[in-house]
């Protein structure tokens, strides 16, 4: 399939610019892939969709203030980066921005509050062909206990906002967040609040947990032209014994597994394909790109939210629409289309699909 397949007209004042007052007040379109019809709904009526027996699976991972700022120690030139994926303590791969005078020896600095000079320091010591830059940081036992002081919470590029919202700090969060990790939030689950989640628990559904810390390629377009040519990005993951049992068990029986977003969506199905379409503990990397044709062997329902156009979470989505075909991206376009006409706010703190 062609990326231009997956092109649509999104106008820019759908794309949520700030969280909703309340975490379970957005709008909730459900899609209805056997009958091919879409209605209207608001998030708490998610209820009326769960029945006794089904698995809700949620990733837990916790959004980290992965964003520091800081200044070349010799030229006072100012730097903006975003932490990656840590190697060992103190041991960083980073985004940095302006990249080209982040050359591998340059040290930054980083200000305290008043915006003194702190004592710690970070050195680019690598590079690599992706224009990442490898940081050892000083000054510190950990720079990881620091982040609560030092970081910002790493909103995404297409949130346009000069300056972040106090509420940005607790919004851009699950209730459920455990494990740090991400540099941006598992978006599906952000509607949930404890009183839902009890809820959801006291219709008989039983809630389990993965994590997948999610990385900044969950933002980026596909820029292929064909979607065989794209290069997915790798995110780290953690398939505990107590998800799998559930699962497998619920499997087994002919219960539905209901995941909520497209990450947890990635590591049960590769982990899935890996082990006989059955799971057992797990923890490592994946790649997965799922687009159409998909064939999923665990997810029966899928809540997620409204993603970008040419989006890798688009693809995933118009995958499961019709499993095993290409026809769910035109499934999927039409509820899109649907959503833009009745003004459904897109992305990260946008509204929710529910693809049954």
């Amino acid at each position: 399939m062609r990326t231009a397949d997956f092109d649509f007209v999104l106008p820019p004042e759908l794309i949520a610019q700030h969280p909703a007052p309340k975490r379970d007040e957005s709008r909730l379109l459900v899609l209805h892939r056997n009958e091919n019809c879409v209605e209207h709904r608001r998030f708490p009526d998610l209820l009326e969709f769960f029945r006794a027996g089904d698995v809700l699976a949620l990733n837990n991972s916790r959004v980290i203030p992965a964003r520091l700022r800081g200044a070349n120690a010799k030229t006072g030139g100012k730097f903006e980066i975003l932490l990656l994926e840590e190697n060992t303590p103190n041991d960083w791969w980073a985004m940095m921005r302006p990249g080209k005078t982040a050359r591998i020896g340059t040290q930054i600095i980083f200000p305290e509050t008043g915006g003194r000079p702190g004592d710690i320091r970070a050195t680019v010591v690598e590079t690599n062909d992706e224009g990442h830059r490898r940081l050892q940081f000083s000054g510190t036992a950990n720079i990881r206990r620091e982040l609560d002081r030092l970081g910002e919470v790493p909103l995404p590029p297409y949130i346009e906002r000069h300056s972040r919202l106090p509420e940005d700090m607790e919004r851009y969060q699950t209730v459920f967040a455990k494990t740090d990790g991400s540099v941006a939030a598992p978006t599906a689950g952000l509607h949930f609040t404890p009183e839902l989640l009890e809820q959801i628990r006291a219709r008989g559904v039983q809630i389990c947990f993965i994590t997948l810390h999610v990385g900044p390629g969950t933002f980026l377009p596909v820029k292929t032209e064909s979607l065989s040519a794209h290069k997915m990005h790798e995110e780290q993951f953690e398939l505990g014994e107590e998800t799998a049992n559930l699962i497998n068990a619920a499997k087994s029986s002919g219960r539905r597994v209901i995941a909520v977003g497209t990450t947890t969506v990635r590591v049960l199905e590769s982990v899935a394909a890996q082990n006989a379409e059955k799971l057992n503990v797990h923890k490592g990397k994946t790649c997965v790109f799922i687009h159409p044709p998909f064939q999923f062997r665990i997810v029966d329902a899928l809540l997620t939210n409204f993603h970008l156009p040419r989006s890798t979470l688009l693809m995933l989505a118009s995958a499961f629409a019709v499993p095993g075909e290409i026809r769910g991206r035109e499934m999927i376009l039409r509820a899109y289309a649907e959503a833009i006409r009745e003004r459904y706010r897109f992305f990260s703190y946008g509204d929710a699909m529910l693809i049954l």
